[in-house]
């Protein structure tokens, strides 16, 4: 899985979000996938491949990860920290598991493991494996959460299956300022919802939640007017133009095609010199930030950015 794959790879319906409730017992029975345990509800849930499309569809409601897995240290530690952070948000978010043991033919196409496809209204915005690291996997789980806000994916769904004993770890409490912001969003005022990450900023600069919240809901803000073909087009036709270069970026980056995001900005630094060049890294700097620094694809860019500076 990645953002490179073709449209047709994906066409997936997104309407008419499924309960998977009883896809988990049913992937229990074919013994393709473990069956739920008895206990406290939960939000995570083990499939077979062939049950993905209803996963990718429950993405319509809310946003859902596919794990795939195998049963080393690392991916029994992405199964249990992913799935602690997944029901801590009690329904926002859903998380299917597949077990690559039983399912060989999909381990083979993921390559390295354990991955994480994120998908949103039907489409995948993003992945990362084993590099990213596992202390970090909570708050990766809430820029979803946050990204799927502003793009109005604000649904909750009833528990999907049922787990052992402990309880799910409360959801912290967020700060006045950032909770103001996400009310914001959910009514759709990004300029209210920026100058409360702003205002946060202001009072501890060193808040990274807040500088990544203010730096999507400005993506946002820069996009939401946009008219992605005349995006395209004018890009096409003026190669050396900055800002219709940043602006099919931030199209790209909205939509999940990240490298192809990324690797524009690089190409347009290499062959542009001056003001245009500081622009065009100032624009692929606060990407970097939107996407994240735990993106696998991050690190690459950054060095491909390295290279075309000097």
């Amino acid at each position: 899985m990645n953002d490179n794959s073709s449209a047709n790879d994906r066409s997936v319906n997104a309407h008419g979000a499924v309960d998977l409730s009883g896809l988990a017992q049913s992937a229990g029975q074919d013994g393709r996938a473990g069956a739920p345990q008895q206990g406290q509800d939960s939000w995570v849930v083990a499939v077979a491949p062939q049950q993905l499309q209803r996963i990718v569809q429950l993405s319509a409601q809310v946003p859902a990860l596919v794990l795939i897995h195998g049963s080393d240290a690392i991916s029994e530690q992405f199964v249990s920290t992913l799935a602690r952070a997944v029901d801590s948000h009690q329904g926002r978010i859903v998380m299917a598991t597949i077990d690559a043991a039983a399912a060989p033919e999909v381990a083979e196409q993921a390559g390295k493991l354990p991955v994480v496809t994120a998908f949103l209204s039907g489409q995948p915005i993003g992945e990362f494996d084993s590099s990213a690291p596992v202390d970090q996997l909570p708050q990766v789980v809430t820029q979803i959460l946050q990204l799927a806000t502003q793009n109005g994916v604000t649904g909750t769904v009833p528990a999907q299956s049922q787990r052992g004993g402990e309880e799910p770890e409360a959801e912290p409490e967020l700060p006045p300022l950032h909770r103001q912001a996400h009310e914001a969003l959910e009514r759709g005022d990004h300029e209210a919802a920026a100058a409360a990450f702003a205002e946060a900023l202001k009072q501890k600069p060193d808040d990274a939640e807040a500088k990544l919240g203010l730096a999507q809901v400005r993506l946002m803000q820069r996009t939401q007017q946009m008219d992605a073909a005349a995006v395209r087009q004018r890009a096409a036709e003026h190669a050396d133009d900055v800002q219709a270069q940043t602006d099919v970026a931030d199209i790209d980056v909205l939509g999940g095609h990240v490298e192809d995001a990324f690797l524009r900005l690089i190409r347009f630094i290499q062959t542009h010199p001056g003001e245009d060049r500081e622009t065009a890294r100032k624009h692929l700097v606060e990407l970097f930030s939107i996407v994240g620094d735990t993106d696998p694809r991050v690190a690459a860019a950054r060095k491909k950015l390295a290279a075309a500076l000097f």
